[in-house]
């Protein structure tokens, strides 16, 4: 079994259009790693120089936000994920 990524509307673009992908790994870095493997355009979407999770992005696992552990969460397989840009203003 694996786990489901959401992909928002913004980055279907780099997924060929696709809202959902299946994934594998245990953990969310993992699984969004396995996502780039799949569709290589989206990894500098995600991902500063350094590998990290770029600053606008916020992952929920099953519903709940996977911060502060962020790519270091823990998942297994079933779980569904949603990459969310985080919005800011005044």
């Amino acid at each position: 079994m694996s786990i489901k990524v959401n992909i928002p509307y913004l980055l279907q673009y780099l997924t060929n259009g696709g809202k959902v992908a299946e994934v594998n790994g245990s953990t969310v870095g993992e699984c969004l790693k396995h996502l780039a493997e799949q569709f290589p355009l989206i990894e500098k979407a995600l991902f500063d120089e350094h590998g990290k999770l770029i600053s606008y992005l916020d992952i929920y696992v099953n519903e709940e936000s996977a911060y502060p552990e962020e790519l270091g969460k823990p998942v297994k397989p079933g779980d569904e994920l949603d990459i969310l840009f985080m919005i800011d203003g005044g």
